[in-house]
């Protein structure tokens, strides 16, 4: 079953973040807490991880 990934809250006031680079490609395999992408927010950047083992089936953000 698919799961969406979506841009974790990174501080209790923090809203926006700025994709910088994806680290997988779509139909590459990742594995559960593999860094999958990396977020810019004013304070900090930070890779989210993967939710589930699987294959990544769709980018749906662009970079920058």
């Amino acid at each position: 079953m698919p799961k969406e990934v979506i841009m974790p809250a990174l501080g209790m006031a923090q809203e926006t973040g700025t994709l910088l680079r994806w680290l997988k490609n779509e139909g590459d395999a990742v594995a559960q807490g593999e860094p999958i992408m990396q977020i810019a927010t004013d304070k900090v950047d930070v890779e989210i991880e993967a939710p589930a083992s699987g294959v990544l089936a769709q980018v749906t953000a662009a970079e920058g």
